[in-house]
């Protein structure tokens, strides 16, 4: 009678397969990201080299006036007069159809014109009803209007910064003040319109003791 066989050893247990995923290779974005920084630095330091030159002086004053606010007096563009001799005629009848958008300052032929603001020659005209005139975008994008000049000054152009006291022109009548006595139209737009700019004259006049130009 044959012997039973001896019972096995038991076998080792058989180790589970391993679940993990393999580690996420973050390289490529890495070095994408790397790049990214890099280039937008570059660009940034350039931009900011290139708007501190000379180049982008009118685009930075533009950017300034702009965010300046809008001033609460005004000197006298017309020099020897003062504001307390200025009569107060924005809004009269002009014609039919029209009212007056700004105030009349009388004085000599030829007597100098000068900025009220710091701003950007954005107009020098002649023709209409405004004859030789003069446009300039002062502080919060206000537009300041010179008309019924006898000339202007010398070498003034589109483009021209200008700061207070600087000459635009000289006062006369042409337009459709010719015959009138010489003086100069001046008038201020803000976004919705014209407004008197009379009470900032006065007010300027009365901070400085009303002393003329």
């Amino acid at each position: 009678m044959s012997e039973p066989d001896p019972t096995p050893e038991s076998a080792p247990p058989v180790a589970p397969k391993s679940t993990r995923k393999p580690r996420r290779d973050y390289t490529p974005q890495l070095r994408a990201t790397l790049r990214f920084v890099f280039w937008a630095a570059l660009f940034g330091a350039a931009g900011y080299w290139a708007w501190h030159q000379p180049f982008m002086a009118k685009p930075r004053a533009i950017a300034a006036l702009s965010a300046a606010p809008a001033p609460d007096s005004l000197p006298m563009p017309v020099d020897g007069v003062r504001a307390s001799r200025v009569a107060d005629t924005y809004g009269a009848p002009r014609g039919r159809d029209r009212q007056h958008e700004g105030v009349d300052i009388f004085a000599p032929r030829g007597t100098p014109v000068r900025s009220t603001t710091d701003g950007l020659v954005v107009g020098v005209r002649e023709g209409g009803l405004g004859g030789k005139q003069v446009w300039v975008m002062g502080p919060g994008r206000q537009r300041h209007y010179y008309a019924h000049l006898d000339g202007f000054a010398d070498l003034l152009e589109v483009g021209d910064l200008v700061r207070p006291g600087d000459a635009l022109g000289v006062v006369g009548d042409t337009g459709n003040a010719r015959g009138t006595p010489p003086h100069l139209h001046y008038g201020v737009y803000a976004s919705d319109g014209a407004f008197d700019p009379l009470p900032l004259l006065r007010a300027h006049g009365a901070d400085n003791g009303d002393a003329a130009r």
